[in-house]
């Protein structure tokens, strides 16, 4: 008989592809950041406890491609600067991807918002365009030219924090099947090119990612650059589910397909 390709994969085959995601190289990106200083109500508003506010009411945005083998990827993030206890770090609220296969790692393994959506990175000359859309909405627009090269930082360290968590089943009790955990993901960061950009952010209005209640009041810092990024993550902590529900229409275009549940009976 024909293998049935449903079918349980052997132990060698899982041991192959173990190793396979061991043993990638670097992989660089070119992309955009941008960085501005917004309402600090704003970004008090949109974190999740026990997330808190720091020093500095900031906003990163990350509009980049990769170089990934095959096929290019189109990767972007808009986080908010935040602490967990003594750590500094970012809570990104949205993260389009253009490919199911970087949405589905990022959302399973890691609990990363990410959502299936378009990135434009062009450079033409020194003018550069940047740019996040989801249902026909350029949300986050980057716009301008290269005014000089930027000595290249030393390798670092970048934390990001999400919540890992599974919608109830019969959208009772918690609304979760277990209590949410909150996730560490330390990302090591080396350049090897870098520019500074001189332009401007434009925020559009989207009811789906909301980005422009994060309004641009200072830019502090606007660069083109290449990278490569590697991560690890931990579960730090058991979050309290009454106090992350409220926060849930952040991961969803459809917050009520989640917190309805589905009707006695029904079938999806």
């Amino acid at each position: 008989m024909a293998r049935v390709r449903y079918g349980a994969r052997t132990e060698a085959e899982i041991a192959a592809a173990r190793a396979a995601g061991a043993e990638l190289p670097d992989i660089w990106s070119t992309g955009v950041v941008a960085l501005w200083e917004t309402d600090p109500d704003a970004v008090a508003a949109v974190l999740p406890p026990p997330l808190k506010p720091t020093d500095r009411p900031l906003v990163r945005a990350n509009i980049s491609k990769v170089d990934l083998p095959g096929y290019p990827l189109g990767a972007g993030s808009v986080a908010v600067a935040a602490a967990h206890g003594d750590q500094r770090g970012w809570y990104p609220l949205v993260m389009p991807m253009t490919h199911e296969r970087a949405l589905i790692g990022g959302r399973e393994v890691f609990g990363e918002p990410k959502k299936l959506g378009e990135v434009t990175v062009e450079r033409d000359g020194l003018v550069v365009r940047a740019a996040l859309a989801r249902h026909g909405i350029a949300f986050v627009e980057v716009r301008g030219a290269v005014s000089e090269t930027l000595p290249l930082p030393e390798p670092t360290e970048k934390t990001d924090f999400y919540f890992k968590f599974l919608p109830s089943v019969d959208g009772a009790g918690s609304g979760f099947d277990a209590d949410p955990v909150l996730v560490h993901c330390v990302r090591g960061e080396k350049v090897r090119k870098l520019e500074r950009i001189t332009g401007d952010v434009v925020l559009r209005e989207s009811m789906y990612d909301p980005v422009a209640d994060l309004p641009v009041h200072r830019l502090v810092e606007l660069t083109i650059g290449e990278k490569t990024t590697d991560q690890k993550g931990r579960v730090v902590e058991r979050v309290s589910a009454q106090a992350l529900l409220p926060y849930i229409h952040q991961r969803y275009d459809d917050p009520q397909q989640i917190l309805d549940g589905p009707p006695e009976g029904s079938v999806r």
